[in-house]
């Protein structure tokens, strides 16, 4: 029986309704039947047992005797059963198969050995019988990683000068209808971080050397140090004993006394502040 029929059947049983009223009402069955209709004897079984333990055969007017439920008594309410505290547990920590080897894979690390040669050790060596994954994670534990170090350097004022190139904004060329990229010239004092810029359409040795000449006119004197990238306008062949520098540049150097200090390759923190800025020169229009 649908729930809204059941509804329907225990409010009439409530209100003492025979049983052919609630067949007309709720139309389960021909009112020609006599006998109640299974639904209906199971609602009355779960609603009201004690009326329901005869036979499908009840007299119509056995709804009838059927006493009104009686209201609910005033009863205290029930202390509540404290809950008992519940105990977290706790788990002990699994020990790693590594654990045994400890010593021995503390002292491949401070060696700087990976993890893959000391777990070939630990099996051929120690009879290891776990997986390369524990090794792993285990290694990974006990590697101490120290911070990068940064030395700070101090210079005197006019001491070093750092030189780059870095390319300037699109702009038309002169005399042309060609739009292009010129090449921008930095150099920038280590020391006050005041920087010379100027905007050149074609590089070569003798440019190169010319823009340090006039970078030197503008702060008032040359430096004593020159560091810049290893570009084959300055330096022909990179070491950082000996670099090879180009003849002209290297004549210019010498005229001023000036030494240059190529950077190692790949390493733009050596010259920072020209490479800072590069990065706040803004075109002007």
């Amino acid at each position: 029986m649908k729930p809204h029929l059941q509804t329907t059947v225990w409010t009439l049983l409530e209100a003492g309704a025979s049983q052919r009223d609630i067949q007309r009402v709720t139309g389960d069955r021909s009112q020609d039947d006599p006998r109640l209709p299974e639904a209906v004897r199971r609602c009355r079984c779960s609603k009201f047992p004690r009326v329901a333990t005869g036979s499908l055969g009840v007299a119509a007017g056995a709804a009838e005797q059927i006493p009104p439920p009686r209201p609910p008594a005033q009863a205290q309410a029930p202390t509540p059963t404290p809950t008992p505290a519940v105990t977290p547990t706790t788990f002990a920590p699994t020990a790693s198969a590594c654990e045994p080897h400890r010593a021995f894979i503390e002292a491949q690390l401070r060696l700087r050995r990976n993890a893959v040669a000391i777990y070939q050790d630990l099996v051929d060596l120690h009879g290891y019988a776990g997986a390369y994954n524990s090794v792993k994670r285990f290694a990974n534990k006990l590697r101490h990683r120290e911070p990068e170090q940064f030395d700070r350097l101090a210079f005197l004022p006019g001491e070093e000068m750092q030189v780059d190139y870095g390319e300037g904004a699109l702009t038309r060329v002169p005399g042309t209808d060609r739009w292009r990229k010129p090449r921008l010239f930095v150099a920038t004092l280590r020391y006050s971080r005041r920087s010379y810029r100027c905007v050149v359409w074609r590089s070569s040795q003798e440019t190169w050397a010319r823009l340090h000449e006039q970078a030197w006119r503008y702060f008032g004197g040359s430096c004593r140090y020159v560091v810049l990238d290893n570009l084959k306008e300055g330096v022909l062949k990179p070491d950082l004993a000996e670099p090879e520098l180009n003849p002209v540049y290297a004549a210019a150097l010498a005229h001023y006394s000036v030494v240059a200090d190529p950077a190692r390759v790949r390493d733009p923190n050596r010259k920072g502040s020209v490479e800072n800025a590069i990065g706040h020169t803004r075109p002007r229009h």
